[in-house]
């Protein structure tokens, strides 16, 4: 017969696997693995989503820069780029790409108009596909050739600008070519605001007889390689190494252009706010875990000390607990790793469009962040008051007042939080925006316990027993009975209205900013190149047309010469930007009064102030610029000087006619000036064309369909924006759930004894809603308070869009959270009142 004292012949591994068979059936896991499923979907859903839109972007950039690799350059590259390129067994292709005049035979109407020329070699494109058609209104076909010598291929919207036909000849420079084909898709068009001109494609051998390659042309050259993507990362790291080493200005490794601002900063947004969604997600579900998990806890200390009865040891049944915890993980983590792929093909057909072809399949890195998260939500948060099991004595059995559960240690709980926040931080793929949001809700946290314990203190010295009502004092001595649980509960409660409500701000403003971008009446029109003699002439035409407000801006050509009376050159600038920013001309405005979509950010701007400048707060970083500098502008031989009085906010996605440098007077004398409007066209049939015709020289660029695909664009990524929105919701309200149910024991005990004392269910239905109300009312307004502060460093940091939260949002927050708590008590507590009081008062003698 073994001795008292020896262990029961249990093998954890088997204890474990029982105790979870009977937990799940008894229903005691149900909340711990809907917190962790609903974190892991939200996390790998939008981790999905990214990991296959990244890939087909890196897919597709390949086609937008015509190759694997781009070596663009302002002068003819030397031949031992290419020389190199052929020696790693890659295919090369050249472009020459500059502005230009084409212009139509005086027996064809001599039409001129401002044309993007591009010359092409053999081989062109490396990458994507060229569609050329037979006629404006032929079907398109695609190609591997490039123009014949003496042809050329052009937008059809030339034929129109220039009242030509297919066949007809085009006049460029010095040379005559034949108007072949219709440019369809040039897959590296790419979108600056020069792309938007005309096209004209020609062969590169034609490209001497023009005379149009002056040294003062602005040329882009671009040497397209393609090939294994070995031999493409060593052709890439080899010419950087000489683009270094040579100093060679003006030169740069391409991958992607980005040419559409208001698109990119759009799903920029979007991923950010989809990332911090998920983010709150995965917070708000830790702390459902650690609540969930302290009850299952109390839940079990009764049996865990008959288990040391009858001779359990601790470390058996700490690793029995781990492994039913680390079971229980998996199934939860695998389940939430399922529901993020089925709920990211949601995100896949509401953001359809965005990437054209098909997306590829997405990599493991999701599953394996969905996996690790989950796990480490029930390791870190639910495991630590768990493992607490293992040290009941056996004395509970008898004695129910020792064995209570204590506080997790600091050092448990803070390796837990660690490792929690790195792979928050990892998950967000943006440290600025996981940083904000960890750190916020780390902050708040510490703010709501402590505000909370110096609430309950307030309450209970400041309610009046002998004049209060019943159920006030009995409500207040409640609370003030057991401050640690009320303190857990208005955290708990905080933290998920915190997040909801930060969300709600968050998306509110965020999608009004977005919508604001792009308003009805947006400019869809842009014309450049007006000359000083045609600007009362089309100013009245578009008057005339129905076109009464428009943008009217002067353009000037300058370069910067000077900073504070000293010359500058590219080599006195660090960055590539920089140097490159120095080396262009700047297109230049004045007007007396400031543009309305151009906010003054620092200094003042003063109307018609003399030997002053605006510039944008951008360039003014880039090129180390700040108020009080003297900077001075060669236009056309004219140094001009002038200091700089403001610095302006320009949103370059807003499609408004935006500037670097404005001088805030109505002229600047003696330099040569074009114009440039921007404005909604009428509906009226033929107004282009008729424009065009009435000024030849123009260039109208046509925006309505890139301002239809942004808008398009817009409601899709809203519309994933709110889906996901629903998980957050769905974890927010577990959160509730869990805070508001943490005390139904104690609950249950307590009211079974004042019933069995006397007290009606009438009175005790007000105890408990008056105690929620206080609950709901004081964690709703310390989150929305935290709210208001942590959106606005998000929406300035991370999103950079104006913060407009009411000052009405704290009162609107308390309403709502007494709301929400009295909801979430009504469903959790509903059975406190109805058990039996001698079933109660049984358990709780047992």
């Amino acid at each position: 017969m073994p001795p008292s004292h020896a262990s029961l012949p249990i093998r954890f591994w088997t204890l474990g696997w029982s105790s979870l068979i009977r937990d799940w059936r008894a229903g005691e896991l149900r909340l711990l693995v809907l917190a962790v499923t609903l974190a892991v979907a939200a996390l790998t859903a939008v981790g999905f989503f990214a990991d296959r839109l990244q890939g087909g972007l890196a897919r597709d950039a390949r086609a937008l820069i015509g190759g694997d690799a781009v070596l663009a350059s302002d002068n003819a590259p030397s031949p031992e780029f290419e020389v190199r390129a052929r020696e790693l067994g890659l295919n090369t292709a050249r472009t020459l790409g500059f502005p230009t005049m084409g212009r139509a035979r005086d027996e064809e109407g001599g039409a001129a108009r401002l044309v993007a020329l591009k010359a092409v070699s053999d081989g062109y494109p490396l990458r994507g596909t060229l569609r050329v058609a037979s006629g404006p209104d032929a079907a398109d076909e695609a190609v591997r050739s490039i123009p014949r010598p003496g042809t050329v291929w052009v937008d059809a919207a030339l034929l129109v600008a220039l009242d030509l036909k297919m066949g007809q000849p085009l006049l460029l420079g010095d040379s005559q070519f034949t108007i072949d084909r219709v440019l369809v898709v040039e897959p590296d068009r790419g979108a600056g605001f020069m792309s938007f001109a005309p096209r004209v494609m020609l062969n590169e051998a034609d490209l001497p007889a023009t005379g149009l390659v002056q040294p003062a042309s602005r040329l882009t050259y671009r040497l397209a390689v393609a090939g294994p993507d070995a031999a493409v990362a060593t052709f890439s790291r080899w010419a950087q190494e000489r683009i270094d080493a040579t100093g060679v200005r003006g030169t740069r490794l391409e991958s992607l252009e980005g040419g559409r601002p208001e698109m990119e900063r759009t799903l920029e947004r979007a991923e950010k706010f989809l990332n911090l969604v998920a983010l709150l997600a995965a917070l708000l579900c830790a702390v459902a875990v650690a609540i969930a998990a302290r009850g299952f806890a109390q839940r079990h200390l009764d049996d865990c000390a008959m288990l040391r009865v009858l001779g359990l040891s601790q470390g058996t049944m700490a690793r029995a607990y781990t492994l039913e915890f680390a079971l229980v993980g998996l199934l939860a983590s695998g389940l939430g790793v399922l529901l993020g792929f089925v709920v990211h093909h949601v995100f896949v057909l509401l953001l359809a469009g965005l990437v054209e072809a098909s997306l590829p399949a997405p990599g493991i890195t999701p599953v394996l962040l969905g996996l690790g998260m989950g796990l480490t939500l029930m390791m870190a948060f639910g495991l630590p008051p768990v493992l607490q099991l293992a040290q009941v004595p056996p004395l509970r059995v008898i004695r129910r007042d020792v064995g209570q559960l204590k506080p997790a240690t600091l050092g448990v709980l803070g390796l837990g939080m660690l490792g929690f926040a790195a792979l928050l931080l990892a998950a967000s793929r943006d440290l600025l925006l996981g940083s904000i949001a960890v750190g916020g809700f780390a902050a708040a946290v510490l703010l709501f316990a402590g505000v909370s314990w110096l609430a309950v203190k307030l309450l209970r010295a400041s309610v009046n027993e002998a004049t209060a009502p019943r159920a006030l004092v009995m409500a207040t001595r409640q609370l003030s009975a057991r401050p640690v649980f009320a303190v857990v509960q208005v955290s708990a409660l905080s933290v998920g209205l915190l997040a909801l409500v930060l969300l709600v701000l968050l998306r509110t403003d965020l999608i009004a900013s977005w919508r604001n971008a792009t308003p009805p009446d947006a400019p869809d029109r842009f014309v450049i190149n007006v000359q000083p003699e045609q600007a009362e002439p089309f100013q009245q035409a578009l008057r005339t047309a129905g076109v009464n407000d428009f943008d009217w801006y002067p353009m000037i050509r300058g370069r910067l010469v000077s900073i504070n009376g000293r010359n500058v050159v590219p080599e006195d600038f660090g960055t590539d930007r920089a140097q490159r920013l120095v080396e262009r001309e700047f297109n230049l405005s004045n007007t007396p009064v400031q543009p309305d979509h151009n906010p003054v950010v620092a200094g003042r701007w003063t109307e018609n102030e003399m030997g002053a400048i605006s510039v944008e707060e951008g360039l003014a970083e880039e090129l180390g610029l700040k108020l009080g500098d003297t900077v001075g502008f060669d236009m056309a031989g004219i140094v001009t000087e002038a200091r700089i009085t403001s610095l302006r906010k320009v949103d370059w996605g807003s499609l408004r006619v935006n500037f670097f440098v404005i001088f805030p007077v109505a002229t600047v004398p003696d330099v040569p000036v074009t114009y440039i409007s921007a404005f909604r066209a009428p509906a009226t049939r033929g107004f282009d064309n008729a424009l065009v015709r009435q000024f030849p020289n123009i260039t109208n660029v046509d925006m309505s369909q890139t301002i239809a695909q942004v808008q398009r664009v817009l409601g899709q990524v809203i519309s994933a924006v709110e889906f996901l929105f629903a998980f957050t919701l769905a974890a927010g309200l577990v959160v509730l759930l869990a805070a508001v149910t943490a005390t139904r024991g104690e609950r249950e005990r307590e009211f079974a004894i004042l019933r069995a004392v006397g007290a009606g269910s009438a009175l005790l239905r007000q105890v408990q809603r008056i105690e929620l109300l206080g609950v709901g009312l004081l964690a709703g307004f310390l989150a929305s308070v935290v709210a208001v502060a942590v959106g606005w460093a998000l929406a300035k940091y991370a999103f950079q869009f104006s913060w407009t939260a009411s000052p009405w949002v704290p009162l609107g927050g308390a309403l709502a959270g007494a709301l929400l708590a009295l909801m979430a008590g009504w469903w959790g507590l509903r059975s406190v009142l109805r058990t039996p009081v001698v079933e109660t008062l049984r358990k709780a003698a047992a």
